[in-house]
C-alpha cells in the first residue's frame, strides 16, 4: 500500500515555501550507503582531475609562458589545498550528497545554497563535454575504428558511461578506480622516459613580448600570470566533488576528509611531474599549442605510443567520474525541490536515472560544438564561482556555529579558507581575460537558473530532505540559544 498522503500547508521561511513530503517520496530518492571507503574516495578525487595532467594545462603556456604558468600553478595549488582542507571540515560535519550546496545551504540560506549548487552543476555538466572533445581528438589521432568525425565518439562515451553508472555506485566507483590506476601508470611511464630528455633551457624558449614585466621567464609579462590562472586550475579542477559521495561512503565523517586530502596530495605530485618534464623535453613553445602534450614530448617510439593509448584512459577516467559528480549534484538539488523533483528518482540499483541522463544529453549537445578550449573555460568559470561561495560558507559556519560538531577541523581555520576565497575571486575574473565570450555565456546561464529559482522552485522546496533538515536543525538550535 502506498504511503503517499497530501502534504500539509506550506512552511514559509527565509523567503521560500516548503512542504513536508511523504516517506514514500524519500524512499524513491535514496542512494546506496556504504559503497566506498577512503581509498575509493581518494581514487574518485584523482579520477576527477587526472585528464588535466594529460591535456589542457599546456595551453596556459601560450598565455603566461612557463614562468607565468608556474607562478599561477603554485598559487592555484595553494588555493586548492586550502579549499580542500575547508571542505574536509564541512564534509565531516555535514555528510550529504549535496556537497558544496549542502554546506552553503546551512551557511547562507536557500538562495546561497542554490547559487552554490548551480555553479557546481554548471562546472560538472560542461567539463565532461570538454573532455569528450579531447577524447574524440585522441580517438581520431590514434586512427581507432576508422572514426574521422568526433561526434560518434561523444555519443558513444556518453551512452556507455551513463549505462555503467545506472548499475549502481559501488560498481561504477570500482570501474573508475581501475581506469584511474591505468592512467596513473601512464604518467609513471611518461616520467621515466621524459626525464632523460629534460633540458632546463627548453622551459624558456618562448620569445619575450613588449608587455610590462616581460622576460624569458615571463614572455607575456605580469598580466600573463593572471591569464594563465584558468589553465592552472585544470591541474585540480573537480577534486571538490569528493564530498558528493558522502551518502554512499562508509563512515563519511572520517573517510571523506581523508579521501579528499590524499587525492589532493597525489595530484600535486602528478601535476608537478608533467609540468616540469613535458616542456622540459621539447620546449614550452611546442607544448603551448599541443593537443596531446605528453605524447609529443616523448616524440616517436614505443613509449609515446603506450602513453598515447593510456592517455585515452586518463581522459575517460575524468569523464566517467565527473559524470558521477553531476548526477549526485543534480540528485541533491532535485530531492530538495530546487530542480524538478523527477530528476532525483532512483532505480532499483539506487542510481538517479534522470539525474544521469538529462545533464548527459545537455553535455552531449555542448560537445557537438567541438570547442574543447571554450568549454573548458566555461567549466572553470562555474568552478571558480562555486569556490568563492563554498569558502564563504566555511567562514560563516566557523563564526556563526563555532560549537557545531566537527570530527575534522581545518588547520588555520578561517585564515586558510580566506586565502582560498581571495584566490578564487581572482580566478573568476581571470576567466574573462582568457575568453570573455565563454565566461559571459556561463554567467548568463547561471543568471537564468537564479531566475528559475526566484520565480518557481523557491515555492516548491521539500522541508524534510536531508539538506533542508540540516538547515532547520541549525535554525532550531540558534533559537534555543
Amino acid at each position: 500500500m502506498s504511503t503517499e498522503r497530501p502534504a500539509p500547508n506550506p512552511l514559509h521561511h527565509d523567503g521560500v515555501d516548503a512542504t513536508i513530503e511523504s516517506d514514500d517520496y524519500l524512499a524513491k530518492r535514496t542512494l546506496r550507503s556504504g559503497s566506498a571507503g577512503w581509498v575509493l574516495l581518494a581514487g574518485l578525487g584523482v579520477s576527477y582531475v587526472i585528464s588535466g595532467d594529460y591535456a589542457g594545462w599546456n595551453n596556459g603556456l601560450a598565455q603566461g609562458g612557463w614562468g607565468g604558468l608556474a607562478i599561477a600553478a603554485v598559487i592555484i595549488a595553494g588555493m586548492y589545498l586550502a579549499m580542500v582542507l575547508g571542505m574536509a571540515e564541512m564534509s565531516s560535519a555535514l555528510p550529504a550528497a549535496g556537497g558544496g550546496y549542502t554546506f552553503a545551504r546551512r551557511a547562507m540560506g536557500p538562495w546561497g545554497g542554490y547559487a552554490t549548487g548551480i555553479a557546481i552543476l554548471i562546472e560538472y555538466s560542461i567539463a565532461p563535454a570538454a573532455i569528450a572533445t579531447f577524447i574524440g581528438g585522441y580517438v581520431q589521432s590514434l586512427g581507432l575504428f576508422g572514426i574521422t568525425d568526433g561526434w560518434w565518439v561523444y555519443l558513444f562515451v556518453y551512452a556507455l558511461f551513463i549505462g555503467i553508472h545506472l548499475t549502481g555506485a559501488g560498481e561504477a566507483l570500482k570501474a573508475m578506480f581501475v581506469i584511474t590506476a591505468i592512467a596513473l601508470v601512464g604518467l609513471v611511464i611518461f616520467a621515466v622516459f621524459a626525464v632523460g630528455k629534460f633540458d632546463a633551457h627548453n622551459l624558456t624558449d618562448i620569445a619575450a613580448t613588449g608587455a610590462v614585466g616581460a622576460s624569458s621567464w615571463l614572455p607575456h609579462g605580469y598580466l600573463g600570470i593572471w591569464a594563465a590562472v584558468p589553465f592552472a586550475i585544470w591541474f585540480f579542477l573537480a577534486i571538490e566533488g569528493v564530498p558528493l559521495a558522502a551518502e554512499e561512503a562508509r563512515e563519511p565523517e572520517k573517510n571523506v576528509p581523508r579521501g579528499i586530502i590524499v587525492a589532493m596530495l597525489m595530484l600535486v605530485v602528478t601535476g608537478a611531474t608533467v609540468f616540469f618534464l613535458a616542456p622540459g623535453a621539447v620546449g614550452a613553445q611546442a607544448m603551448s599549442t599541443s593537443g596531446n602534450p605528453l605524447v609529443e614530448a616523448l616524440g616517436d617510439g614505443t613509449a609515446a605510443k603506450v602513453v598515447n593509448y593510456i592517455g585515452l584512459a586518463g581522459l575517460v577516467a575524468s569523464f566517467f567520474s565527473i559524470m558521477y559528480a553531476y548526477s549526485r549534484q543534480t540528485f541533491a538539488l532535485s530531492r530538495a525541490g530546487y530542480l524538478p523533483k523527477s530528476l532525483s528518482v532512483t532505480n532499483s540499483r539506487k542510481a538517479p536515472v534522470f539525474a544521469l541522463v538529462v545533464p548527459g544529453v545537455i553535455g552531449f549537445a555542448l560537445s557537438l560544438t567541438g570547442k574543447g578550449a571554450m568549454l573548458l573555460n566555461m567549466a572553470v568559470f562555474g568552478a571558480a564561482l562555486s569556490y568563492v561561495l563554498m569558502m564563504i560558507s566555511h567562514i560563516v559556519l566557523r563564526r556563526r556555529e563555532p560549537d557545531m560538531p566537527r570530527p575534522y577541523r581545518t588547520p588555520g581555520g578561517i585564515v586558510t579558507t580566506s586565502f582560498a576565497l581571495v584566490i578564487a575571486c581572482i580566478a573568476v575574473v581571470a576567466t574573462f581575460l582568457v575568453d570573455p565570450k565563454a565566461a559571459g555565456l556561463t554567467l548568463a546561464a547561471f543568471a537564468a537558473f537564479l531566475v528559475y529559482f526566484g520565480v518557481y522552485s523557491r515555492h516548491h522546496l521539500v522541508a524534510n530532505s536531508p539538506d533542508e533538515e540540516f538547515a532547520a536543525l541549525a535554525d532550531a538550535e540558534r533559537e534555543l540559544t
